[in-house]
């Protein structure tokens, strides 16, 4: 009988390990390589970085943060071993005393219909994560112990563990313990307490069955069990324990780590990033972004652009009330404003809601949304005149009620003082309206291209459109400079007398005749060049451009970047062309550099999720900067390896004309600054776009403010009167406590005391003097000749090169 049952001990023996043996080899097959374990790169976020190293955005279709087992305190991954696998330095893959315990307790519950529970350690788990599917059966089971088995000989424990505390999904958007720490309690991993590493070891089986705010009983009670288990297993002390227990659970939302409003720059960006690593590099490749962003200067180009538009859109009057609503009796108001009158999409944060509720002689009382009640006093009205179509309006407002009436829902803003300084009364408002024009302000570094501020629109979340980037427009007379550029380049001179008189041109059967103008409608006769682009004399320009001729012209309009296919006809050197913010300012930004070429960009450097460098804007090698420490050895010297576009001497004579733009041409209100700057003011036909495009020596800036669909801007509304504010407003809080800095003068320029009146050279007496700035050869010798559009000294020829035209 032993031997009977012994030989039959055996035959169950070898049948049950041939049926294991035949499960492995059935199961086994067409199996996932568990190899590619080894190269596994996760899904990470891709942090984009302003340039002082504050974040800016982030990207990623599962935020996880990738960190080292080795960087992950003992704290949190004991806290997981306990909760999740306590044998796991210990069994091989799979732990079969918790996998027999399971067995008893799940025919146990056979009868009562419970969900099975399982016994999967750490290894099988990331074979289910990582290979497998979340599919309920005895199927996956044997599969998953088979990778684990196949996992356990192939990586170290801490490998294996490193990818479980990584893949893991812990709720609130969290992948990882990392990313976990952060979205739950605002900390650190090394940051983390006992009870809060315990609390995200209790998420893994079912995150939101342990949500900390709608069911934070059962969420306490995990955690506590945890607690519990990382006591019996010796990982803390029965002091640790209680303290832990002891902390009340509480989820601290993550801070404000996105500092800097820069909405426009943000999305020009993660398009620049999707254009160079595709949708998958930029979501899930976990790259680190350094971008040319300078946050100050960011900061007041939001606020200058904003203000521009808001001072623009009160000048031109009041559109009325949001909507009306019943303020009668028995009618419940607060609830209306509450409920009924939806918040403007990207208002001011200050801006709060009102109705109207009386008016007298003197201000309008108003009721807030939230019970607060106040008034408007007649001065805060006087802006509001009548609104009329093609941006004209209305006589000024005498009494409130030609403004406001009861019942009126409008916006309105907390006033402490008036416009003189006199403090207001508390509760007292002034009325605001969004603005329906809009605009937009860059700002580079002429140098290098680096993008330090970008404001394409009043607000983003209104309108998504980048008004840098994307609006085409017509500069108008912010063209002009490269006219000129291009006169100077053919023989001319800042000095040369340009005619200024009627200019009419026959442009064939059927078309009529092209007659340009001066925006004064006058004619001034034999004028200096450089008046020419100080006042914006249309005229002028027509007959050098044609002169120069309009081929050499789109050349200079192509190789500035300003437009690429400029068809070749003189209404073109007014700026009837179309072009971008970001072109036309990068175009200006080569004039103050010297004529140096330059490509506008807002990232600095990319790197990979390991730290590599994978892009950098600026390729020049230096083998000296990699110092580990200074010893008080000279800055290294890089090479200067922009091409030249244009003579560095005729460039510094453009820049010397735009800086007269300033001093004494259309830009003169600018001048109040006091510091050295140049730039030119544009406007198109009708006043539809106005520009003003300008620098110092080392900032160039561009703004423009029109209708998203052109439309006038108003009867008298140019470039001067409506861009330059703001790049005023800009350039005052851009450069305030920095030195004033000349413009930097190349080499082979003169300079000759000029008589800013006449154009003449300076005499004794002569009061308005001024440097001019002459090539060798070309300074004054008194006889002049007046440029009438057909003498053209680089050629010698008296013909003209363009079509003809009377005058």
């Amino acid at each position: 009988m032993l031997a009977i049952l012994f030989s039959l001990l055996l035959i169950v023996a070898f049948v049950g390990v041939g049926g294991v043996l035949y499960a492995f080899y059935h199961y086994g097959r067409g199996l996932p390589a568990y190899a590619q374990l080894a190269d596994y790169e996760p899904p990470t976020v891709t942090r984009v970085h302003a340039g002082d190293g504050r974040l800016l955005a982030e990207y990623a279709t599962e935020k996880r943060v990738y960190v080292p087992v080795s960087a992950i305190p003992r704290r949190v991954s004991n806290a997981f071993l306990s909760a999740e696998d306590k044998n796991f330095y210990n069994h091989p893959g799979v732990d079969f005393l918790s996998v027999t315990r399971a067995v008893v307790t799940n025919v146990a519950n056979f009868a009562s219909g419970r969900r099975p529970v399982g016994a999967s350690t750490i290894t099988q788990q990331v074979a289910k994560n990582f290979l497998l599917t979340n599919e309920v059966s005895y199927e996956r089971k044997i599969k998953e112990a088979i990778l684990a088995f196949r996992i356990e000989q192939a990586f170290t424990k801490e490998t294996i563990l490193e990818l479980y505390l990584n893949e893991i999904y812990l709720g609130f958007g969290s992948y990882g313990v990392a990313a976990a720490a952060l979205n739950y309690f605002n900390k650190s991993l090394d940051e983390l307490t006992v009870a809060e590493a315990a609390y995200l070891a209790a998420l893994p089986k079912a995150p939101n069955n342990y949500h900390p705010i709608r069911r934070y009983d059962a969420a306490v009670a995990r955690r506590n069990w945890v607690i519990g288990r990382m006591l019996e297993d010796g990982r803390i002390d029965q002091g640790e324990a209680e303290a832990a227990r002891a902390e009340p659970l509480i989820v601290r939302k993550p801070g404000e780590t996105q500092a800097v409003q820069a909405d426009y720059f943000a999305e020009e960006t993660r398009r620049e990033l999707a254009r160079l690593y595709g949708d998958d590099g930029l979501y899930a490749g976990g790259l680190s972004v350094r971008t040319t962003l300078d946050p100050r200067l960011q900061d007041i180009a939001n606020r200058a652009l904003r203000a521009g538009l808001i001072a623009y859109d009160r000048r031109h009057g009041w559109r009325g009330p949001l909507a009306k609503i019943d303020i009668g009796p028995g009618a419940d108001v607060q609830a209306a404003l509450q409920g009924g009158i939806a918040r403007p999409i990207g208002i001011d944060d200050s801006w709060q809601i009102a109705v109207v509720t009386s008016t007298d002689a003197k201000q309008a009382a108003v009721l807030l949304a939230e019970g607060r009640a106040g008034q408007i006093p007649m001065a805060e009205l006087k802006w509001a005149r009548p609104w009329k179509k093609g941006q004209r309006f209305g006589g000024a407002p005498k009494k409130p009620s030609d403004v406001l009436e009861p019942g009126d829902v409008v916006l309105v803003e907390t006033m402490t003082e008036n416009a003189k300084g006199v403090a207001y009364d508390a509760g007292t408002f002034g009325l605001r309206q969004v603005p329906d024009v809009d605009g937009g302000i860059v700002a580079l570094d002429p140098h290098t291209g680096r993008v330090l501020a970008m404001a394409g629109g009043y607000s983003y979340a209104r309108s998504e459109f980048n008004r840098v980037m994307q609006a085409r427009r017509q500069p108008g007379s912010a063209f002009k400079p490269f006219v000129y550029l291009a006169g100077l380049d053919s023989g001319f001179t800042p000095a040369t007398l340009i005619l200024d008189a009627p200019f009419v041109l026959d442009q064939g059967v059927g078309l009529g005749k092209w007659k340009p103008a001066n925006y004064t409608k006058k004619f001034y006769g034999p004028t200096p060049m450089r008046v020419g682009i100080e006042k914006s004399r249309n005229l002028m320009t027509v007959r050098l451009a044609q002169t120069v001729g309009m081929e050499k012209i789109v050349g200079y309009a192509r190789r500035f970047g300003v437009m690429e296919n400029m068809d070749p006809l003189l209404s073109m050197s007014l700026g009837a062309g179309e072009t971008t913010l970001m072109k036309i300012t990068t175009a200006y930004a080569m004039l103050v550099n010297g004529g140096r070429r330059i490509s506008p960009t807002l990232i600095d450097r990319v790197q990979d999720r390991h730290g590599r460098t994978i892009y950098r804007h600026d390729l020049r090698d230096c083998e000296v900067c990699v110092a580990e420490v200074w010893t008080g050895q000279a800055p290294p010297q890089l090479p200067d390896e922009r091409e030249q576009v244009a003579n560095p001497a005729s460039a510094y004579q453009v820049v010397g004309m735009l800086q007269g733009v300033v001093q004494r041409g259309t830009g003169r209100r600018i001048a109040e600054l006091g510091r050295p700057l140049a730039g030119k003011t544009g406007t198109s036909n009708d006043n539809v776009d106005t520009w003003f495009v300008g620098f110092s020596p080392d900032l160039a800036v561009g703004v423009f403010v029109g209708f998203d669909e052109p439309r006038t801007l108003g009867l008298k509304d140019t470039g001067s009167n409506v861009a330059a504010p703001l790049f005023k407003a800009f350039m005052a809080e851009a450069l305030a406590g920095q030195p004033s800095i000349p413009f930097r003068i190349p080499p082979g320029i003169s300079l000759v005391r000029m008589n800013a009146e006449t154009g003449q050279l300076a005499r004794p007496g002569d009061r308005r003097i001024f440097l001019e700035a002459f090539q060798p050869g070309t300074e004054p010798s008194g006889r002049q000749v007046v440029l009438d559009g057909g003498y053209n000294p680089s050629t010698g020829s008296t013909a003209a090169s363009g079509t003809g035209g009377l005058y």
